[in-house]
């Protein structure tokens, strides 16, 4: 079985996406954009969006700093990169040491985070290189052989490799605030909090939604 593990990248879009293997940032042709918007100051609606975002931040990481204590996973394991390539999937998805704990542990946060708001388009996790893990029950539905339709419905356990991913997940400020635009081509935001395991940076919560202009 095929391993990828991405070596160190720049936080540069373009030098992340020559760094990892081209076969891990497989996407479909036209990814929706995302660009950072480090003028953007945070409204009141933003700072609750923000107050959700880190509490999912450290549940995740509390929940992974457990999954390391019961020894479900060691600490090296949990931070080596390797993903999996599973077969037949389209677009490709793959596993990792943890995904099944993902699947157990988080999807449960993430949804509730989801559900705090009905402007919300989604709140995720994902790791440095825009692994996710786990995503929200409504966006990881089976395959089904359509590729738009899967793009959109069957985001789980992919690597998301747009810029904006990458940003998130490799951002270790405070917290991020870019400005997207989602599968129908609608505007969003994407406000993104380090995840830290251990003391050290291991990805970001992500909650994209709607937002007042």
């Amino acid at each position: 079985m095929t391993i990828f593990r991405p070596t160190r990248l720049l936080c540069a879009a373009i030098a992340a996406a020559a760094a990892l293997p081209a076969a891990a940032l497989a996407q479909p042709a036209n990814p929706p954009r995302s660009a950072p918007d480090p003028a953007a100051e945070l409204t009141a609606p933003d700072r609750e969006v923000l107050a959700i975002a880190e509490q999912l931040a450290a549940d995740t990481g509390q929940r992974i700093e457990q999954w390391i204590a019961s020894q479900s996973i060691s600490e090296d394991r949990m931070f080596a990169r390797f993903y999996y390539p599973i077969a037949k999937t389209d677009p490709q998805k793959y596993t990792t040491d943890y995904d099944k704990l993902a699947d157990r542990d988080l999807v449960a946060l993430e949804d509730r985070a989801l559900d705090r708001a009905a402007t919300f388009q989604y709140a995720i996790v994902t790791d440095v290189n825009g692994y996710a893990p786990a995503f929200n029950h409504r966006f990881a539905q089976p395959l089904t052989g359509d590729l738009a339709r899967d793009y959109v419905n069957s985001r789980s356990k992919r690597l998301l490799g747009d810029p904006g991913a990458l940003a998130a997940g490799r951002s270790e400020t405070h917290y991020l605030l870019q400005r997207t635009r989602n599968d129908q081509g609608d505007v969003i935001y994407d406000l993104s909090v380090p995840i830290v395991v251990r003391g050290k940076h291991w990805g970001c919560a992500r909650i994209g939604y709607r937002r007042a202009e």
